[in-house]
């Protein structure tokens, strides 16, 4: 029998970690079992995707909102961003004081969102407003609870990534950083830091996480005592659509010279991205172009709605958003090199899209992004926040057309032995069926 299965995501369509958990709903229902996503914010019209209810004042101040832009009345300018305000006012409090805010009714109505009775949840990223955490022990004692990290939030006095910082190990407080997203209006991490240390004192759940890096984290953090059993389950891509294409073919498709060189990546918002490192890659960019002069370089920077920049004769070009996976294919098909530069990553998807399709990486070694590339034989890494290291890395394989076809062939043979969504779906249903019948190990990998 296969297991009922209500999957949690901040959305059905955004950045890697909301993609995965899109895959995992489309894979289940292909393995044969019901299968639901309820999210934060739904944009599609998929109807296995629900919106979490966002209660009942918000939804009456919503529907007046857009009865009023329907008729076309002339309001004031951000009329609607202050209703809007006004029907959170309690998490707008919250904000105001620092405080992470759980105050989201629709939370509670998760397990009848779905049109059967879920067997297992399957939770992704639970912040950017749409979750409240205090339902967490209720939740975790009605239904086996799996929760999926693509990030360390939770962790967290209010951070998703630390960078650097060792506080979320013993207590948060006198934060260094207040700007790391999910940011905070003032310091009140030392109080969202010891909320979560009781929610879980009172939870019991399984934990995944796509690297072993971001699992280490999890053993030394407030999350441990309630974790029941943990695995680490890379994220699987679609093999049949980012796989080995036609460079010429790609180039001629998005007008892009056949003689050049041309570097790729990818992110959401990539100049402004906090995880991302957009400087490191720019100067990366201008170091190369310096030294190849005879060539003509361009960098597609993919995610990004900015106009385009010169540096150092090289072309930088942005490309706003894609959420047609076949159109990003084109992308990385039409590449010699993907770059990917960033401050903190735990597997970015990006990184296994381009293995995929057999273009080398050249990626800054953070986080769990060594366990994606083996150096010097899937790709190169170079050390975070280093241009230099990153242009003579680029500019090696640039010039060693042969070096980079072995790469890429070996690129893609990892990827087709690891990183397929079929692998990860499996692994996710395979260990659902041992919860269900009682087989899981109630102790952490």
């Amino acid at each position: 029998m296969k297991p009922a299965i209500l999957l949690v995501s901040t959305s059905d369509r955004a950045g890697g970690a909301e993609q995965i958990a899109l895959n995992l709903l489309h894979g289940y229902h292909e393995a044969g079992c019901r299968a639901a996503l309820a999210a934060g914010a739904k944009f599609s019209r998929d109807p296995e995707v629900q919106e979490i209810p966002r209660g009942v004042v918000r939804r009456s101040l919503g529907k007046a909102t857009r009865a009023l832009l329907a008729r076309q009345i002339r309001v004031l300018p951000q009329l609607s961003w202050q209703l809007s305000r006004l029907a959170d006012l309690p998490n707008e409090i919250d904000r105001w004081r620092g405080r992470e805010p759980f105050h989201y009714r629709g939370t509670r109505q998760l397990l009848e969102l779905a049109a059967f009775k879920p067997q297992i949840v399957h939770a992704h990223n639970l912040h950017r407003d749409y979750f409240d955490l205090r339902f967490l022990p209720e939740l975790s004692a009605r239904v086996p609870l799996v929760l999926t990290l693509h990030d360390a939030w939770l962790l967290s006095g209010h951070c998703a990534h630390s960078l650097g910082c060792e506080r979320w190990q013993t207590g948060c407080g006198q934060c260094p950083d207040l700007t790391i997203p999910p940011a905070v209006r003032r310091d009140a991490t030392a109080f969202n830091w010891e909320r979560k240390r009781r929610i879980y004192a009172r939870s019991r759940f399984r934990i995944a996480a796509p690297s072993d890096w971001l699992m280490q984290k999890v053993k030394r953090s407030i999350l441990a005592p309630a974790v029941l059993e943990s695995r680490v389950i890379p994220n699987g891509i679609d093999l049949e659509i980012f796989r080995p294409g036609d460079r010429a073919a790609a180039r001629a498709r998005l007008g892009l010279p056949p003689d050049a060189d041309v570097l790729l990546f990818t992110a959401l918002s990539i100049r402004q991205n906090a995880w991302k490192d957009y400087q490191t890659l720019r100067g990366a960019i201008g170091r190369l172009a310096e030294r190849r002069r005879a060539r003509r370089l361009i960098f597609l920077a993919v995610g990004d709605d900015s106009p385009n920049e010169s540096v150092g004769g090289a072309e930088i070009r942005f490309v706003p958003f894609l959420d047609d996976p076949r159109r990003l294919a084109d992308f990385y098909h039409a590449a010699d090199l993907y770059l990917h530069a960033a401050r903190a990553d735990t597997f970015p998807t990006s990184i296994l899209e381009a293995l995929a399709c057999e273009i080398p990486v050249v990626a800054t070694a953070v986080g769990g992004v060594p366990e994606q590339i083996v150096d010097r034989e899937t790709g190169i890494l170079t050390p975070p926040g280093d241009p230099s290291a990153m242009a003579d890395a680029a500019a090696h394989l640039l010039d060693d057309p042969a070096r980079r076809h072995t790469l890429g062939a070996r690129a893609g043979e990892a990827a087709r032995r690891q990183f397929g969504r079929e692998r990860m779906i499996a692994d996710y249903l395979g260990w659902f069926e041992e919860i269900l019948s009682g087989r899981a190990q109630h102790v952490s990998a």
